[in-house]
Formats: structure tokens, sequence, C-alpha cells
């Protein structure tokens, strides 16, 4: 039986980055006064909220990755600016707005790096935004900041939470793909809980997942990411280099794309390219991926909190057994599904340009 998302837990909510933006965090978020400690993977002068935010830095820059202490639940991230970022902000004498933002979520066993050409794209296109990238918890640079659990769809969704918080960021769009799909809507959800109104309308995009069933949404068993955790879990590691697990994925009959994919996952063990270890936390992706395939996010779709609009990008050659009950009843409910041609669950990847302009008329606003 599928579990409403977030009914129940803790209440989150975004950070907003306006004027005011202590005062409406202390109004919705008590503790969110409290100051996070920060520990910054590359040292940088610069880390006000006006820098972070891209102000007077180079255009067309990623700003630098940050990690915290185990203790303090905010992701690693990086910031791609479009070359328009900097002349855009109201500290250089031209009276322009804050830039907008967007929010770039991967799915399971990813990490940003998956999302970073795409994202670039988007920053080149509309040259005025900046996205965020973040890797999620149990995942990439991220994976040991959470050594505990419990892992899942609202503990991600309020990792982002805190982290636009600490980044005095309040998000125009938030976009994510299939797993990332279903923490973009509890980000919302969870604002939702709050029962209060947005500072400004946010566009939801989920890229090809659905809100609710997935065990009985792939039409081919083969590459299903829990028979591949499940796999990857028998696995001994370290593992002396990455045609092993090449090897091992092939016996499991994995097909050659995921073997490789899986692949990037590997890094050297304490610098020892002899010994390779994973980038993420396994037993914890495990436990999110079944979070994943309970956590229904059918009530916020019935009732979303005014000011947000989602909408869905279903892929032509999906994973996911898209039509049907599930895209009415979605559609029923006032929200958009778009069709992707030429693309597969990897959507941005397939047809990065297709996918643009379904995404133009949300950037196209700013």
């Amino acid at each position: 039986m599928l579990r409403a998302g977030g009914a129940g837990r803790s209440s989150k909510l975004f950070a907003s980055y306006h004027p005011e933006w202590p005062l409406y965090v202390e109004r919705l978020y008590p503790f969110a006064s409290r100051p996070a400690r920060r520990q910054s993977r590359i040292h940088w002068p610069y880390q006000t909220a006006a820098a972070l935010a891209g102000l007077d830095r180079p255009i067309a820059q990623q700003l630098p990755r940050h990690a915290l202490p185990q203790d303090t639940p905010v992701l690693a991230h990086e910031i791609i600016q479009g070359p328009l970022v900097r002349f855009s902000s109201p500290s250089n004498g031209t009276g322009g707005k804050r830039p907008p933002t967007a929010v770039m979520v991967h799915g399971i066993l990813g990490n940003r790096r998956n999302m970073h050409a795409f994202a670039k794209r988007l920053s080149e296109v509309f040259p005025a935004w900046q996205v965020l990238l973040v890797d999620l918890r149990c995942h990439g640079d991220s994976s040991s900041l959470h050594p505990q659990g419990p892992h899942g769809i609202e503990a991600a969704a309020g990792d982002i939470i805190r982290l636009l918080k600490e980044l005095r960021l309040f998000p125009e769009v938030l976009l994510g793909h299939s797993f990332g799909g279903k923490v973009v809507m509890s980000m919302a959800e969870q604002f939702t809980r709050m029962g209060r109104s947005l500072p400004r309308p946010v566009q939801v995009w989920v890229l090809d997942a659905l809100p609710g069933e997935v065990r009985a949404g792939y039409e081919k068993r083969q590459d299903h990411p829990q028979d591949l955790i499940r796999h990857l879990l028998r696995l001994q590691m370290p593992l002396p280099d990455r045609h092993h697990l090449q090897r091992w994925l092939s016996e499991g009959g994995f097909s050659p794309s995921i073997q490789q994919w899986t692949a990037t996952n590997l890094r050297p063990l304490n610098g020892n390219r002899r010994q390779l270890s994973w980038t993420f936390n396994l037993d914890g992706i495990r436990e999110m991926y079944e979070d994943y395939e309970e956590t229904s996010m059918w009530p916020f779709l019935q009732s979303p909190s005014p000011g947000y609009r989602v909408s869905f990008v279903r892929a032509e050659k999906s994973s996911y057994k898209w039509g049907g009950q599930d895209e009415e009843r979605i559609r029923a409910l006032g929200h958009s599904v778009f069709m992707l041609r030429n693309a597969g669950h990897w959507l941005h990847t397939d047809n990065p340009s297709g996918l643009v302009d379904i995404l133009r008329p949300t950037f196209g606003k700013t």
C-alpha cells in the first residue's frame, strides 16, 4: 500500500530570498534563525548571501561546492549561472532584480553530474537564470553527511529546503528527474502543510516519474533500479577496477549502458586507484528507493498550495507505463502532462533541445 508523502511527519519549508528574508523565515520556521555550521570543501572568502546568489562574480561560472559536518544536513551542491546573472543584481548599481533560480534534482543512484550538462544548457538559453544542483543524501559528495536514517523522500526534500535556507534562495522552479520528481513534489508538499502563502509563484516540473505506484510501472524488468541495488549489495567491495563491476553486472543481466553508468560511481579508496569503492551510501539508497516505491504524492496533487503549478514530462520511450488512468487523473486534477518525443527515461540527455522547448514558457517569463 502506498503511503501519502509526508503525512504525520515534521514540517519544513523554503527560505525566501528577498529583503525581509530573515523575518519571513523566523516567522514560518523558528529554528531556521539558528546559525548553521558551515565548512567549505573549497575555501572561498566570499561566502556571503550575495556571493552565493551569484552577485559580482565572473559570468557563466560555477560556484564552489560545499559540504558540511555530519551533524549539519546541508547538501553538497553547486550553482551554474547564466552570463547575465551578475548584471541582474541590485548590488552592481544596475538596479535589477535578484537572479531567478531553478533547482534540479537527480534520480536514484545518480548525482548532480547527471544533470550538469542540461543545467549548463538552461543557463545558456536563459542567461539571466542560475541553476542549483545538489547531491542528494547518500549520493555523491553528500554520501557521508547523513550516516543515520531514516532515509526517504521527505528527508531528501527537507535537506534541499535547509540548503535553500542556508543560501537564502527561494527558487522559481523545482525540477526533478525520476526519484527526484517525487522529491520536488515533497518539497512543495512540506510547504503546503505550513498553510502559508508563497512569496512568489513556483513551477514544479516532474521529469518521467509518476506520483504513485512504481512497482507496476516498468514495462520490462531488465535494469529495474530495485534489482540493480540488490545486485550491487551482493558485490564484495572494494574492487580492483571498473571492468570487474561491468562483468558482475553483465552476468546479472544488466544492459551495457547501465554497466557503464554504474561504473561512474566508483572512486579510489583512500587515494588507492587499485581499490575502488562507491561514491554513494548503498544501504541508505536501498532505503530511499523502498520509500520512493511506497510514497504517494497524489494527496499533494489533489490539494497543492496556491501559487504552485505542477507539470509532468513523459518520455516517449519511458520505462514507466504512462497513459491510462494515471495520466487522465493528473490532467483531471488540473495539472499538465507533456510528451517528449525521441527520448527514453534519461530524457534530459536523449533530447535536451526538445525538453528546453517544453520548459521555455516557464523560464521565458522572467
